[in-house]
């Protein structure tokens, strides 16, 4: 998973969330991607999974459901429930900015400040129970940039736009994928594991929550209940 720069120095990781996205069967699933933009510092032109890093809002913004309560536990074993809804929260709010899709169920239009303010301008709110939380991965240090990253999973059928948009321009081109097509593109290390995890888990839906991270100069892949 040696795939990203090393600059020196000690950062710590920040916070962050990212959706995969399926739709179809088994057999032929499709999972969202989109490619980075080259001008970006990390991970440029590189194809990932919609995400990106917490912010404020995401700890007080409001939702339609609550996390599946399996999800909600694994995630507060981590730290707590409020960061755990918060980074669920994350998920869906940077999917919706970088590709316009929306995991949120119908509402009233509300006018609100911050992060969350163009998804309530529309007239919904996200759809946490469509969320299943499905592997964990701290980018190595020394790196430009790094994050406590936690990916969640959901199903198309959630969502309340079913095509992605143009978004923010964070990434440059956006796409449904043959889950089979999509490792033979340009990936992050991290995104190839992870997109092996969905194969997995969508034969297994309840494989144990796979955790990457870097000890002592060595990757270690922990597996949890």
């Amino acid at each position: 998973m040696a795939d990203a720069p090393r600059i020196g120095g000690r950062q710590r990781p920040k916070d962050a969330a990212t959706l995969i996205l399926t739709r179809g069967t088994s057999g032929s699933t499709e999972v969202l991607m989109g490619r980075r933009a080259p001008g970006h510092v990390f991970m440029a032109s590189k194809w990932v999974f919609p995400g990106g890093r917490i912010e404020r809002a995401d700890y007080s913004a409001a939702s339609a459901t609550d996390l599946p309560a399996q999800d909600a536990a694994r995630l507060a074993r981590e730290g707590n429930a409020r960061r755990a809804r918060a980074l669920a929260l994350t998920a869906v709010r940077e999917t919706f900015e970088e590709t316009g899709l929306m995991l949120a169920e119908p509402a009233p239009i509300a006018s609100v400040a911050g992060a969350w303010r163009e998804f309530r301008a529309v007239g919904a709110l996200p759809d946490l129970a469509a969320l299943s939380y499905v592997a964990r991965a701290i980018t190595p240090p020394g790196r430009t940039r790094r994050f406590d990253a936690r990916f969640f999973m959901a199903d198309a059928k959630a969502l309340l736009r079913p095509e992605p948009t143009a978004g923010s321009g964070e990434l440059d081109e956006i796409a449904w994928m043959p889950l089979a097509d999509a490792r033979a593109l340009d990936l992050p290390a991290i995104t190839r594991f992870v997109l092996g995890e969905v194969a997995e888990r969508l034969i297994q839906p309840g494989r144990p929550l796979p955790f990457v991270r870097m000890i002592r100069g060595t990757h270690h892949v922990e597996h949890q209940d």
